[in-house]
């Protein structure tokens, strides 16, 4: 089952795709939904300096049949983030370089909220629960992802590592490669990317393929080159902002889809996976210090020795 996001998470998801005509009408929506609202098609059109045939094409291209229904999806997500500006107390959720500690602050966990929720609405469950299926059953299971995306991919293989299923996780693009190409038929094999064009993540998916495993990509775009080479995909929805922190917002989103994995994956065998969790904790417990009682530095060095 494919859930159609928002509006504007269908718009940033497939801008990458769009004519530059299209992307020139998408830029104007992103910046100022009200004008569509307060726009009919010619008067949109006007606006974008294209034509009423170009506006319905960017419609289409972003998943509405016409004009009519884009405009009813824009009023309602419009209205969705109206209420939670007001939550988090935000008239705009772009940072300024003037903005206050407590602003920056605020407006960052207004992105990251969003961001999270808008890849709850929008997941495919269908998929989720495919790939949970294929990760419990695999011989092995391969992660890799590229600078932020790779942060995920080390939490993704430390939570499976843990429950006892067989993964792997390389920083060394060489040596992911051949433990990529050692998949087969059984094995799963996952690539994350917030792009989905990161030319490292397409080649694993595509070693693994050849191999006959079963590929998954975890990306922002659902259209690009990595989800097209996978055999299912998960799909954040995490926005760029103007200080860059889409690598923070887009990390967020996909440690968000990694609990949404594995949660449903110990709901299957949760007796065994328990165990697996409780034997793991314990055997790290002899590397922690006590809990001081009072508010004193712990101290690393190893007790005097005594007579």
């Amino acid at each position: 089952m494919t859930v159609v996001p928002d509006v504007f998470v269908a718009i940033r998801q497939r801008m990458p795709t769009l004519s530059k005509t299209e992307r020139r009408v998408a830029e104007l929506v992103l910046a100022d939904p009200d004008s569509v609202l307060h726009s009919t098609v010619n008067e949109l059109a006007e606006l974008c300096d294209t034509s009423q045939a170009s506006i319905a094409r960017f419609c289409r291209a972003v998943g509405f049949v016409g004009y009519r229904e884009f405009r009813m999806a824009i009023a309602a997500a419009n209205s969705r983030e109206e209420t939670a500006r007001n939550h988090f107390r935000v008239a705009d959720s772009e940072i300024s370089p003037t903005d206050s500690a407590l602003e920056v602050v605020t407006k960052v966990a207004y992105q990251e909220a969003r961001a999270i929720e808008e890849t709850a609405r929008a997941l495919d469950l269908t998929a989720l629960d495919a790939i949970v299926d294929a990760v419990r059953g695999a011989a092995r299971i391969d992660i890799y992802g590229a600078g932020s995306s790779g942060l995920t991919a080390q939490d993704l293989q430390q939570k499976l590592h843990r429950v006892g299923l067989t993964s792997f996780c390389f920083g060394d693009m060489h040596i992911a490669l051949t433990s990529f190409a050692l998949s087969r038929p059984g094995c799963v094999a996952i690539a994350i990317s917030h792009s989905g064009v990161t030319l490292e993540a397409i080649q694993t998916l595509e070693i693994a393929h050849q191999a006959g495993a079963t590929t998954v990509a975890i990306t922002n775009f659902p259209e690009s080159p990595l989800a097209v080479m996978a055999d299912l995909v998960l799909t954040t929805s995490a926005r760029e902002t103007r200080y860059r922190s889409g690598a923070m917002v887009s990390r967020i989103a996909q440690m968000a889809l990694v609990d949404f994995l594995v949660v449903r994956l110990l709901q299957g065998n949760y007796d065994e996976a328990n165990e697996a969790l409780r034997r793991t904790y314990d055997a790290v417990q002899s590397h922690r210090l006590p809990y001081p009682r009072a508010a004193t530095r712990p101290s690393l060095k190893s007790p005097p020795a005594r007579d």
